[in-house]
């Protein structure tokens, strides 16, 4: 298996996070990583309310995490482990994290005023 790939904290680039966080499912699963400092169960991200993320769907979903430099995996045995890299984007970007996961959590933006 092939390494995988995780920027140097001076390398994070804010277009890579944003891009990262702006799908709601990518927001979930990374939110849930962030509040539970490391899961080792692929299996306890798939759920998000009434559905079941697709296997494939959540590797993909890692992989862009991952990329972005949001989360650090790391294979244990048969097992993967997924940690959060908050402190490293808040080094890096201070308040971005925040700003845009309470965006998610204060409800739907207001459309254009007529």
């Amino acid at each position: 298996m092939r390494p995988f790939f995780h920027p140097a904290t001076e390398d994070l680039r804010p277009d890579a996070i944003l891009h990262a966080l702006a799908d709601p499912d990518r927001a979930a699963i990374f939110t849930r990583i962030a509040t539970q400092g490391c899961v080792g169960s692929c299996a306890t991200l798939a759920a998000l309310g009434d559905r079941i993320i697709p296997k494939s769907s959540l590797s993909a979903h890692f992989k862009v995490l991952r990329e972005a430099g949001l989360i650090r995996s790391e294979r244990q045995g048969v097992e993967m482990r997924n940690h959060a890299r908050c402190a490293d984007v808040e080094m890096r970007f201070p308040g971005l994290l925040t700003a845009i996961l309470n965006a998610y959590t204060s409800g739907p933006m207001p459309g254009p005023r007529s």
